[in-house]
């Protein structure tokens, strides 16, 4: 079994995100039946938890001499590159693949960085980003850095000082970030106990088959519309967590996570997209792994990609 020494140094007070609200939810609990707290990464700058690791990684990049940041994302994570760039006064090149909506290209660009379109899925458009990097720059992976896990780690620092600890952790999964940063702060912060529901979308289910396989496997495509998921592999570390942690793996589907997200706007009024109505949708539809835990926080990670005609489309 693989061995990780956890980094329990705090993150720098200059870092580059904000803390976010952790409360109750009244209407989900209401309809669920059970105690459902949101810990609420929509709100982050940048619309994502992203801004989280991302800084962090910006932040030391710059220390070490970085003149530009490169980086490769469908979405959440080149924004929150570009955002971190901006604050920082470094210019930043996004490599985009081709399937990365318009949407997400202008924000992106609307915080001044340069986009890139290269590939039919994230895997060419990261391999054009490494590609990319020259003296001076430094490389910003979307998911796979133990800086950005450490960064992430601190959404459950904050939900560790504001409340007793829930029964179980609901989250999405793409790539594994997440999945990483959060696992990373229930350790170090005394909750390793607390098991975690990692939710995926058919299609975009790289853990869940992984999993089942046995081993990381790479997915042939992705056949999602939750793009911001879309990894056909998950990082080694995510996987490597499912044998030293209760990891339960849940798949829903496209019109599942999409249903979700038209039911937060009417119950919390915050539009999110279904990358993250995935995990909310685990809440909303009652699943099987969900059942035996009283008190239950969703890591609502955001997500500025989708809109309201985005939503009322995929879910006519």
């Amino acid at each position: 079994m693989p061995q990780y020494r956890t980094n329990t140094q705090p993150l720098p007070m200059s870092h580059l995100h904000i803390q976010t609200p952790y409360f109750e939810s009244r209407a989900l609990s209401h309809s669920s039946g059970r105690s459902v707290w949101l810990k609420m990464e929509a709100l982050q700058p940048p619309g994502s938890f992203k801004i989280r690791g991302v800084g962090l990684k910006c932040q030391e990049a710059v220390k070490q001499g970085a003149t530009r940041l490169i980086s490769s994302s469908g979405g959440n994570a080149g924004i929150a590159v570009a955002y971190a760039g901006r604050q920082l006064s470094i210019p930043v090149t996004v490599v985009v693949p081709e399937t990365t909506t318009d949407r997400a290209k202008a924000l992106i660009r609307q915080e001044n960085a340069d986009v890139v379109v290269h590939g039919a899925s994230w895997q060419e458009a990261n391999a054009l980003a490494v590609s990319m990097v020259g003296a001076g720059d430094a490389f910003v992976h979307p998911f796979d850095d133990a800086l950005l896990w450490r960064g992430h780690a601190s959404m459950v620092d904050e939900m560790a000082q504001a409340a007793d600890a829930p029964d179980a952790i609901v989250l999405s999964v793409g790539g594994g970030g997440l999945l990483c940063g959060v696992l990373e702060g229930l350790h170090r912060n005394g909750w390793s106990g607390i098991p975690v529901i990692a939710v995926e979308t058919r299609g975009a289910d790289s853990l869940a088959q992984a999993v089942k396989a046995g081993y990381p496997i790479e997915l042939p495509a992705i056949q999602s519309i939750a793009s911001s998921l879309g990894a056909r592999q998950v990082a080694q570390q995510a996987f490597d967590w499912t044998t030293r942690h209760t990891i339960h793996s849940v798949v829903v589907s496209d019109q599942q996570a999409v249903r979700a997200c038209e039911s937060f706007i009417q119950d919390q009024r915050i539009v999110v997209e279904p990358a993250c109505g995935a995990a909310l949708a685990a809440v909303y539809d009652h699943v099987e792994e969900i059942r035996a835990y009283q008190k239950v926080a969703v890591i609502v990670c955001g997500g500025v990609t989708a809109t309201l005609a985005h939503l009322k489309n995929w879910g006519s």
